[in-house]
């Protein structure tokens, strides 16, 4: 197997240059020889995820991009608005790898027998620069999947279906009873979805439109709210005060969302008060966010009481709090459900020469609920 391993492979790298420009390339980098207690992954597939736009992508203006060059020498440049290069700082002049996490054959290992053992079979890996074509890994951090798993399967082992079981998990360590999960029907909120459905927790399902109501309706969920809707504000009252859900992760980020469902808890926990306080009900209400699909301020219309809470929640943070042996227990449960509750859906496979050609860009940039891209490290080579 190792005979057929090159010198050296493609990866992609997202640059921001001090006169506030975003580039984009291809590199040719050597591939490395695993060292002790290290194995060589052949990447086959890794997600695009919104964590990984930000890297990718930033802040930059896509819409004004231009494109030069040719299969590997194609490069995208794209500028920074200079209000923007602020975030930019700590990065500038610095070529990044790409991509959080991805799945793959383990081509070459070292000698040790931990090593040894995962020759040949499918693995994934999380940490960075999964958007190569080949990568290092350390054996006691990849994930074995299990025998019959494709990369394609296994490539979102990590980000959607960890950041779905710490929701839960955040839910019962905090003694809340139920959720509100916002932009409901993506890759992530689907598999949140069969999760509470299969532990029996209740789950408010936010979405923003009729069809994505739907992708949720079709596979079971019992709650869904449309934000859209006139009567948003009694339907998730109502909700609320059905699940008793007194925490909510937003993806959204910017606009009044997030003010609304502490809105709409409070007055749920209003509902049955025997009695009347200016300080509004002693139930505590957390709404966590966790992304930023809207990048506006976020707006809150104090209406809620004074028993409230609205912070940051990252994955990371999540596990390094809860310990190794509760993250790897999470991590088998994906191993087992990958194919059922875990299970992602790919709009398209693309390469990375193809993951620099604008209309490629520009659609997987849209981050559109349903559609998820895969990339293909290796294909067409």
């Amino acid at each position: 197997m190792a005979a057929n391993i090159p010198t050296t492979a493609l990866q992609l790298r997202s640059l921001v240059t001090k006169d506030g420009e975003l580039q984009l390339s291809l590199a040719r980098v050597a591939v490395e020889e695993p060292a002790e207690g290290e194995v060589l992954v052949r990447v086959e597939a890794s997600p695009i995820n919104p964590s990984d736009l930000g890297l990718l992508i930033g802040p930059a203006d896509m819409k004004s991009a231009r494109v030069s060059g040719k299969g590997e020498q194609t490069t995208v440049a794209a500028p920074i608005a200079p209000p923007l290069m602020r975030l930019m700082t700590a990065r500038l002049g610095q070529s990044l790898p790409v991509g959080n996490e991805g799945a793959g054959v383990v081509v070459k290992t070292s000698v040790s027998p931990q090593a040894k053992a995962l020759l040949g079979k499918t693995v994934a890996v999380i940490g960075g620069a999964m958007y190569g074509q080949y990568r290092i890994a350390k054996a006691a951090d990849i994930l074995l999947l299990r025998e019959g798993t494709t990369p394609a399967e296994g490539a979102s082992c990590f980000v959607n279906p960890l950041t779905a079981l710490g929701m839960v998990e955040t839910m019962r360590r905090e003694n809340h009873k139920a959720l509100v999960h916002t932009a409901a029907a993506s890759n992530l909120g689907q598999m949140l979805n069969r999760i509470c459905l299969a532990d029996g927790v209740g789950l408010v399902n936010i979405v923003r439109s009729a069809e994505q109501e739907k992708i949720l309706r079709d596979i079971g969920a019992k709650i869904v709210v449309n934000s859209q809707s006139p009567g948003l504000m009694e339907s998730l009252t109502r909700a609320l005060a059905e699940t008793g859900a007194t925490l909510a992760f937003d993806a959204i980020g910017g606009g009044k969302l997030a003010g609304q469902i502490l809105t709409c808890m409070e007055a749920a926990a209003n509902l049955n008060s025997a009695s009347y306080s200016r300080y509004g009900s002693t139930v505590h209400k957390q709404v966590y966010i966790y992304g930023g699909l809207d990048t506006g301020p976020t707006e809150f219309a104090r209406s809620f009481g004074m028993a409230w809470g609205v912070g940051g929640w990252l994955l990371t943070p999540f596990l390094m709090k809860i310990g190794a042996a509760e993250g790897q227990r999470l991590r088998q449960r994906v191993v087992d459900e990958i194919k059922t509750t875990f299970a992602s859906h790919y709009t398209r496979t693309i390469s990375l020469v193809e993951t620099l050609q604008p209309e490629m860009i520009n659609a997987y940039n849209k981050r559109a609920t349903g559609e998820k891209f895969l990339i293909n490290p290796n294909l067409g080579v």
